[in-house]
């Protein structure tokens, strides 16, 4: 997974060597050196711009800021922003760490305002859904009244200069709809207003392969590794609703999702039970208030999406999780 244009001045430079083993070895080693830094800066698979034949779009998981590990998570902001092939940048939700208060925000605002890539955020339950503790040490995280909801989800709007929590854009021939949590009963329901703005958006674009970003995974799509998890707390909701939408759209082919916390080192994260009513695939993504951070990279061909998984403490992509969606076709 090189980079093209990096081979390329290799190739050139290799033919310019001279006789003679001392300087073939300290050329052959400047080689090595100039290779290692070029490909070092590259998404997948980082071509020459008049090359690309995709589109390139990083998902972060829960960022949860500041949270836990932030120097982790400003380093994978520096790693996204040396990658030249990136179009998007999508957050999943729980932007913010516990509340979503004025302060977190103000972090998330500042984080994201380092990212030198386009930007997509929708809300998780972390942002919106709980009351604000007004007393030292805290109080759990229980609902907060729908006009608490209301004034965070406005607070969230304002911090990214959005003029709606929910939305859609087109990219490399693909419908990318950005869902928020936004209901009043679930932290991972979207409002029925939502839902009626998205069955009229598929609607208007019945033949377009559909990608849905939302906090909250589908049901049934992941293994029991945690107590919660196909739980109604821990699903898109309102789930039958969801599914009729989706069984009447075959357009729609991919759920990306996060909220569970679901990393790489468990079977859910890459298997066949990650295929909702055997047709829409749901991409789990894990949270990034950890040591080592993990982020996928969806790569939108005109045939196929490529999803790879990068660990950012290692600097390395992971091979094995590698997987190729097919979009429908009408």
């Amino acid at each position: 997974m090189g980079c093209p244009g990096a081979v390329k001045k290799i190739v050139s430079l290799r033919g310019d060597i001279v006789p003679g083993r001392t300087g073939r070895r300290s050329i052959l080693l400047a080689v090595v050196v100039l290779a290692a830094a070029l490909l070092s800066a590259c998404g997948p698979p980082c071509p020459d711009s008049a090359s690309k034949t995709y589109r390139h779009v990083v998902i972060l998981g829960d960022p949860h800021l500041p949270g836990q590990h932030l120097a982790h998570k400003e380093r994978v902001r520096a790693t996204i922003n040396s990658w030249r092939d990136v179009d998007l940048v999508v957050s999943v939700g729980d932007i913010c760490h516990e509340y979503g208060t004025a302060a977190e925000y103000a972090v998330a605002r500042a984080y994201f305002a380092r990212l030198n890539k386009p930007l997509a955020v929708v809300t998780g339950n972390h942002d919106y859904f709980y009351e604000t503790p007004t007393w030292q040490g805290g109080g759990g995280y229980l609902p907060a009244t729908r006009a608490v909801q209301e004034e965070k989800l406005a607070l969230f709007r304002r911090t990214f200069n959005l003029p709606s929590h929910y939305s859609s854009r087109t990219l490399g021939g693909y419908l990318l709809v950005f869902l928020s949590t936004d209901h009043e009963r679930f932290g991972t329901g979207m409002s029925e207003e939502q839902l009626t703005w998205l069955r009229t958006e598929l609607g208007r674009h019945p033949r377009t392969p559909t990608i849905i970003v939302f906090h909250g995974p589908l049901q049934g799509t992941q293994y029991a590794f945690k107590q919660y998890i196909n739980q109604p707390r821990a699903v898109a909701q309102p789930v039958e609703a969801i599914q009729a939408l989706l069984m009447a759209n075959p357009q729609v082919f991919l759920w990306v999702s996060g909220h569970t916390h679901t990393p790489p080192t468990e079977e859910s994260y890459a298997s066949p039970i990650n295929v909702y009513a055997g047709r829409v695939t749901n991409i789990h993504n894990t949270d990034m208030k950890r040591e080592t951070i993990w982020t996928n990279s969806l790569l939108l061909y005109p045939d196929r999406v490529v999803v790879r998984t990068f660990n950012h403490g290692q600097g390395a992509w992971r091979p094995e999780l590698e997987r190729t969606i097919r979009p429908p076709r009408f």
